[in-house]
């Protein structure tokens, strides 16, 4: 794939993400403020009146347009990152067409990137921490997302590896088998964090990882949905002039 196409899909890669962090950002409004809201009237609650500081930013503008500029952000930057990944993924998996890829990449960026580091550190709302741990805290959360994206990176290896010998089929259930294994095994020897107080309301935890869980999917599918279809149709028009190729010189799937 020549460097043109590649801006062209690293530009269309990040509108894509622009467009999936815009439902995102619906998403996160209606759904995950609420329980952000009942988050900080528990802390201000249980807050020592010593404690109580003045708002830098106020509450409606973090609501509002901070949380608008955090996600169109987010998702332009991740957009880009993704739209690299399916650079180096295209014809490198398989027989698979430009949104058959943009899927896949989507998909396994959500597992890698979220899921899993959710399922060990899942997130929590206000007055649900500890303040004087975040440092801790971030810092095994982000080591869990490295440590996640290169077992993820090295099961796709062996994936391919195993195919020309046992079949694609079989390759790709044994990188799975083997990537779950793997995460297993560093999930129970990595630290827990369990700050949750006894007494915070239970629905509103619930609510608030529930929504994080709902906002991430939505974001990756969109763009994995936009994405595959901004690519395909950038990778068909040069293919014009070479039936049965794509841009990128791999052989147009039926």
């Amino acid at each position: 794939m020549n460097s043109a196409m590649v801006r062209t899909l690293l530009v269309r890669g990040m509108l894509a993400g622009l467009a999936a962090g815009l439902l995102a950002f619906g998403l996160a409004y209606v759904i995950g403020e609420p329980a952000v809201d009942a988050g900080i009237a528990y802390q201000d609650a249980h807050a020592h009146a010593h404690e109580h500081e003045a708002e830098i930013v106020s509450r409606a503008v973090q609501s509002t347009a901070g949380l608008a500029t955090a996600v169109l952000v987010f998702g332009t930057a991740v957009g880009g990152i993704a739209a690299l990944a399916f650079c180096f993924a295209l014809g490198r998996i398989g027989r698979l067409g430009a949104r058959a890829t943009a899927a896949l990449v989507a998909g396994g960026a959500f597992v890698t990137v979220y899921l899993v580091p959710f399922l060990k550190y899942p997130a929590n709302p206000p007055g649900a921490n500890d303040p004087d741990t975040i440092g801790k805290r971030t810092t095994l959360y982000f080591g869990m997302i490295a440590l996640t994206v290169l077992v993820g990176i090295a099961v796709v290896i062996l994936g391919r590896r195993l195919a020309d010998r046992y079949g694609n089929w079989n390759a790709t259930v044994a990188a799975a088998a083997a990537f779950v294994a793997v995460m297993s095994v560093a999930m129970a020897a990595l630290p827990a964090v369990n700050e949750v107080p006894k007494d915070f309301p239970a629905g509103v935890l619930w609510e608030f990882r529930m929504a994080s869980l709902g906002i991430h999917a939505l974001l990756w599918a969109s763009f994995g949905v936009v994405f595959g279809f901004l690519a395909d149709r950038a990778l068909r028009a040069p293919a014009a002039e070479e039936p049965g190729t794509t841009a990128s010189g791999v052989p147009t799937p039926l």
